[in-house]
């Protein structure tokens, strides 16, 4: 397999690239922070399976960023990896020709192709960090991180989190338990001293100097959602047990929607009631969404596959997704400009 060195060498990043991504990076920690008090809405596929419906999918998120940029901050969800409860597809970087073949080193070849065709777009790409072996091929292209549920409590991946150049979310546990994602921040806050994959792909030392830019995700549990205002309130209560004052995202899907992803328009809107009431504590939802709803079962013959239907967890489609920003950017201009 190629070193992240000679992967970035065949797709480099340009200047412009990298000043694009650092600004929007410093512009995910002002959301956190509160600096910046707009509205943030992450917004994309469960999982990136076809290269072309992601790219019609950007083209549309950039425009509507642009309307409603005045109250709310869009970013994309691009998630290349797909943490697996048992077995299943687990991503474009692990089998991007759908057909288990498995080719890992095609997979990060496309992964990385269409991040920085993303980044030429305009688009911010948000990203979930699954298996640290993969991270150093695209670490810097990415302007927001996340830890999943099943990961927030893995010691390798806080330590990851402290040395990695963007903000991170971490999610709370699929039990709901809060402390996990907690926890996570204050271990990732602080300095660490771990192996990790060097640009040559060995084996190397590397210290942390710790993340101050990150936050909890709420994405609910097998048995209940956590989105409501005394799910939010408890959980602000803790971080500030522990002296955490970042704001927290709240993930609609997932167990807030209890797998009927239709009712991530009811999280949602619950969510942006709350922002609208005055509650400066969140920072935003985020949404699984594509250009067609639903999802579909990845056959023996990926050429059947429908266009720009998931893959993986089903999806709310365009025309509801825009409808919710819609209404988040008018809801959050009565908060933010009264």
């Amino acid at each position: 397999m190629l070193p992240p060195r000679k992967i970035k060498q065949k797709l480099p990043a340009t200047q412009k690239q990298k000043l694009f991504i650092e600004k929007n990076r410093e512009l995910v920690r002002d959301l956190i922070t509160g600096k910046d008090s707009r509205l943030a809405i992450v917004l994309g596929p469960c999982s990136i399976h076809d290269l072309s419906s992601a790219l019609e999918y950007a083209r549309r998120v950039r425009n509507l960023a642009e309307e409603v940029a005045s109250t709310c901050v869009c970013i994309m969800r691009v998630y290349i990896e797909k943490p697996r409860t048992v077995t299943g597809w687990k991503g474009l970087a692990y089998d991007p020709h759908l057909d288990g073949s498995n080719d890992i080193q095609t997979g990060i070849f496309w992964a990385r192709e269409l991040f920085l065709t993303l980044t030429d777009l305009g688009i911010p790409i948000a990203t979930e960090f699954l298996n640290p072996l993969i991270i150093p091929f695209v670490q810097d292209l990415v302007s927001w991180g996340f830890i999943g549920a099943r990961t927030s409590a893995s010691q390798p991946h806080r330590e990851l989190a402290s040395y990695l150049p963007c903000p991170i979310g971490f999610k709370n546990s699929p039990e709901g338990n809060i402390d996990q994602a907690v926890h996570a921040m204050i271990a990732a806050s602080s300095p660490h001293r771990f192996p990790h994959i060097n640009e040559e792909g060995t084996l190397s030392i590397v210290e942390s100097g710790g993340n101050p830019y990150t936050h909890v995700v709420l994405r609910g549990s097998r048995a209940e959602s956590n989105y409501g205002p005394s799910s939010i309130a408890e959980t602000l209560e803790i971080l500030d047990v522990h002296g955490l004052k970042n704001r927290v995202l709240i993930d609609c899907s997932h167990g807030n929607c209890q797998k009927e992803y239709r009712k991530q328009k009811e999280a949602f809107q619950t969510v942006l009631e709350q922002f609208e009431r005055g509650n400066s504590k969140i920072l935003g939802m985020m949404l699984e969404s594509h250009l067609e709803e639903g999802s579909q079962y990845l056959s023996e013959s990926p050429s059947s596959l429908k266009y720009a239907v998931s893959i993986t967890d089903p999806c709310l489609g365009w025309s509801e997704t825009e409808a919710l920003v819609h209404m988040a950017a008018e809801m959050a201009t009565s908060r933010l400009f009264k």
